[in-house]
Order: structure tokens, then sequence, then C-alpha cells
């Protein structure tokens, strides 16, 4: 249930709008029986009662189940990949815009699970905001879609490893100023945030959150630029770092795109004429919309009644999209960066193949995100590919381990081999990264309890060597196994028969002329934009790169910067 009527100041020209006390009764959207939402007109209809008004960072929690102030503890720590932080949607010109963009939340949830949120603005040009912990279909009843009512919108998910200070941190930000109303939905990281956010308290600002995010409110807030857009151009000039953003005001819908293009942001437009926003394309397909184009590197794009209209942010010598979109993050039907994600990958697993063959019975995936790369080392080396590896989507936020240990027992909850596909085989496994090499030893140790005969690795990307700063969540370099060892002593360690990484040269060669247009820094350590800060470990657990080890309790003690 909402929380009780609060009012919050980000600093003398900049204030959160307060929350009402008006509760919601009804019982949480589930994926089952009912999948979506359904929009429906009657939906949106105003109550006589006054414009719902939520902050920016609030919480709404479902009537079945009381607020918990507390996050869920992780405790294993099998779940290693690099974590994408955020995805952000933008919609304009639909009078259901709150429904559609909680669908296309749900198809980015892959991007975000901590957290999620929408703003609308109301007739009365109101901004409305529910925000909440857990996934899209926790977060939203149809009752709260119900109180976001208007004709454009934006919406954000979020995965976090910041412990107890998420709550406070789940966007879109909501803030008012002195000219009105804003609504925020950030996806990147900022290498410069302690800067601006020291320079910007030593002058009077006061801060309610821990989100590089809200540095830009505060810039925004005390920008002298007019018209509106100006400000925005005007804030982001001094910023350094990566930020796709989508911005809300009482009458505008604003994206913006850093000037090296770091994380993705397209464009696309309904049938009836509805302007669309996402990170990803799989957004726009859920909601019919059709894919356009995508928000340039260094580009504002000013939405309102007048249309559609572009300006350039700053200049930029080339864009540095992150190629990690192609191997991990983004769904395989999505075309990011210009680029079919499903055909990136196949062809990493075609390369594996070619450079790195090896005498095999069967090729299997760490699914899912291994499953394309498989695909495309069978069809190459002409072996069958199988299921040998079956993972359960069911796997909750945290589970019960009997008393009496069960080795590998977060891998063995999650991923189930097949014994019938890997008895007797010499089997080739194809995932698409390693990081610290943990979760890799656990499957290979599976695969051999299963009865395989031989296991041999096939990594779908380059060694990862450094960490991101561009708002990707990875470990310290010295954490990272690639940094420390070679590509033998991972395959002793790991306990494989043999292991290969797909090659930087050939994956730059693939990519052609685009290739310059990329950034491959946690692959050679040479970053786009310095950073300014570096991560160091400083005890506590391997949380960072898990984001499901530990509780949640000792993450922030966890690094220094």
């Amino acid at each position: 249930m909402a929380a009780t009527t609060t009012t919050t100041t980000f600093s003398a020209s900049l204030s959160l709008i307060p929350k009402p006390n008006n509760p919601s009764t009804t019982k949480p959207l589930s994926l089952f029986p009912k999948p979506f939402l359904k929009p429906s007109p009657l939906s949106l209809v105003s109550s006589s009662s006054s414009p719902l008004l939520v902050h920016g960072i609030s919480q709404y929690f479902s009537s079945d189940s009381s607020p918990d102030h507390s996050l869920p503890s992780f405790d294993h720590e099998d779940d290693e990949k690099p974590r994408e932080e955020c995805g952000v949607v933008g919609i304009f010109g639909d009078p259901e815009a709150s429904r559609l963009c909680y669908l296309a939340l749900h198809a980015l949830q892959h991007r975000g699970q901590e957290g999620a949120g929408i703003v609308t603005v109301s007739n009365e040009k109101v901004l409305q905001t529910i925000t909440g912990v857990g996934l899209v279909s926790e977060v939203f009843s149809e009752s709260k879609l119900d109180q976001l009512p208007g004709e454009f919108a934006i919406g954000h998910v979020r995965y976090s490893t910041a412990g107890a200070s998420m709550l406070k941190n789940v966007q879109p930000f909501v803030a008012g100023y002195r000219f009105g109303s804003i609504g925020v939905a950030h996806n990147g990281n900022l290498v410069n945030y302690k800067q601006l956010r020291a320079m910007l308290e030593e002058n009077g600002s006061i801060f309610n959150t821990s989100s590089d995010t809200e540095v830009v409110l505060h810039l925004i807030a005390i920008s002298k630029a007019r018209p509106f857009f100006m400000r925005i151009i005007d804030a982001c000039e001094k910023l350094q770092g990566a930020y796709s953003m989508v911005f809300v005001t009482e009458d505008k819908l604003v994206a913006v795109r850093d000037p090296h293009g770091f994380r993705p942001l397209v464009m696309g437009r309904r049938s009836n004429g509805a302007v669309v926003f996402a990170s990803e394309t799989c957004a726009l397909d859920l909601i019919e919309a059709t894919y356009e184009r995508e928000v340039y590197p260094g580009e504002v794009l000013v939405v309102d009644k007048d249309g559609v209209k572009s300006q350039c942010l700053m200049p930029h010598n080339e864009p540095k999209q992150c190629i990690f979109e192609h191997i991990y993050f983004s769904l395989p039907n999505s075309i990011v960066f210009g680029r079919s994600v499903y055909e990136s990958r196949h062809v990493f697993g075609e390369i594996l193949a070619t450079e790195s063959p090896v005498e095999c019975d069967v090729v299997i995936a760490v699914p899912d995100s291994g499953v394309v790369a498989a695909l495309g080392y069978a069809a190459k080396s002409g072996v069958a590919f199988q299921q040998g590896l079956i993972r359960s989507h069911y796997v909750g936020r945290t589970f019960i381990e009997p008393s009496q240990k069960i080795r590998d027992f977060g891998v063995k909850l999650k991923l189930s081999p097949v014994r019938g596909v890997l008895e007797g085989k010499r089997v080739v496994v194809v995932d698409d990264s390693i990081v610290r090499g943990t979760t890799s030893s656990k499957i290979v140790r599976l695969l051999r309890e299963a009865g395989a005969k031989e296991v041999h690795m096939r990594i779908a990307s380059p060694p990862i060597v450094a960490s991101c700063y561009y708002g990707v969540d990875t470990p310290s370099s010295e954490e990272l196994i690639s940094n420390r060892m070679s590509v033998q002593e991972i395959s002793d360690f790991i306990g494989s028969d043999s292991l290969a990484f797909l090659s930087f040269d050939t994956l730059k060669k693939h990519l052609g002329e685009d290739s310059k247009s990329f950034c491959y820094a946690c692959f050679t350590g040479d970053y786009p934009v310095k950073p300014a800060e570096v991560k160091v470990k400083r005890g506590g657990g391997d949380f960072i790169d898990d984001g499901l080890v530990g509780s949640f309790d000792n993450i922030e003690a966890g690094w220094v910067r």
C-alpha cells in the first residue's frame, strides 16, 4: 500500500512532488492466467477524487502484502553475469499511454528486475507516478494503472546492487522546480557523478537519493538557458559517461542520448501516430509500434503537440556503443545499434566453430543467453544442437536450503542437466561470457556428474579483463578471472577439457566498418571516457557481479570508490 503523505525537498529550486494517502486495495497484477492487461478505453476514466500526486521515489505495494522496507536476501553466488542496470520507455500521443508503457516495460524486464515505475501527465497537466520494488507485474495492478491517465508517459525498470537505498532510488524521478514539474528515467552511468554532486552540494543543493540521475535534475533546475530543451542540453553538456534518458514535462516528451551513444535508445511510431522511445525494439514489437530509427548519439528529440523536433546535443567524434548489448544484454529479437542481435550471436557461434573446432558428439548452450551462439556453432560444425541444460524460470529471489548442504545448490536450482543428452558424450558447451569463473566451474561439474565424457567450453565473447563504468555492473578488474589467468589456466580452474574465447580481432573484423563505433573497454581496458573513480574490492562477498550473493545489508559497505 502507499506510504503516508510526504514532501521532501531536493534544494531551494528543486522539490519532490508530495505523495497521497490513498492506498490501493486490489490484488497485484499477475502474469497468470491473464499475462497482460489489455488496454481498455474504460480504464482511463477519471474518478471523482482528486488526481493522484505521488513523488518519483515512492514505493507502492499491493494490498495482499504489507510494505517491506527491507530487501530480500540473495543467498547464492551462481549468477555471475554482468548486469545491465536499466531499461527506459517513453510514449507520447496515446490515450492509453500508461498501459502501453506497462507492456513495454514488461518486454524490457530482462534489463532490470529490482524495481519499476511509470510517470504520466494527466489532462490537468499534473505529473503522476507509481514506482515500486519488484517485477513490473508485481509493482502494477489494474487499479494502479487506472490512476495513471494521460496521453504521454515514461517508464523505467532497474537492476541495482545498491542495498537498502534501492527503495528511494527506483525511477522515474519526478521533481518540481520554479518552472513546473519534470520526470526523468535514465539508463547508463555518469563517471563524473561525484564531482558534480560535490559541486552542487557546495552551492546548497540537498540530495535525497544516491542515484546519479538526481544530479541531472539539479543541473536542469539551476540552468539559465531557455527554452526548456536548452536547459536539458545545458545540463547534459556537464555530464560525462553514458546516458540514454527520457524526460516528461506538462506538455513535452524529450529523449536524449549521450554523444558516444554507449547505451541504446530507439524511436518508433504506432498506427495512431503515437511516438514511442525504448531501450530495445522488442518493446516496440509488443505494443505494435513500428521501428523508425535510433536516437542518434548526441541527439535531443523533443516531442509535443507540434510533432518531433531534433536538436544536436553536442559535437561528437564517433559513437562508442556497448558491444555487450549484442553479446548478452539485449533480447535476440531486438535490433540494437542498427544490427540484429540474433544474427550477431549466431555469427559469433559460427566464428567459434571455425576458429576453435573440437571433436564432439553434441553442442549445448548455457541457457538462455548462450542459445543463439550455440545454434551458430552447431550449424557451422555440423554437430547437432540439443538441450543439455534446462533452465528453471521459477526460482524465486530467496530459497531455503536443507540443513545438509547440497553442493552447487544455486546452480542446480536454476540449471538441470539432461542425462539422456549428455551421458557418454563429448560435449561442447557454449556460453556468452566468463566473469569470475565460479559459475562455469559448477556447470562443468554438473555436466560431468550427468555422465558427460568430455566438456569443452566455448565462449561467444573475448575475455573480460576490465571493469565497465558506463552502466554495466561488473566486478573490479582484480576479480575478473581473465585479467588474472591465461586461457589454459582458466580451463584448469573450471575443470573443462578445453576452453576457447571469441577472438577479439575476428570480432572487429566481423563488424567491419562499424567496428570503430563500438566500445570494447571491458576487453581492452581502453576507456573512451576515462573513469574518475576506480572500483576497489574491500570484502564482504561477491555480490557486485552476481547480484545474488549475501544480504543487501552489507552491499553498500562492500565497495569503496
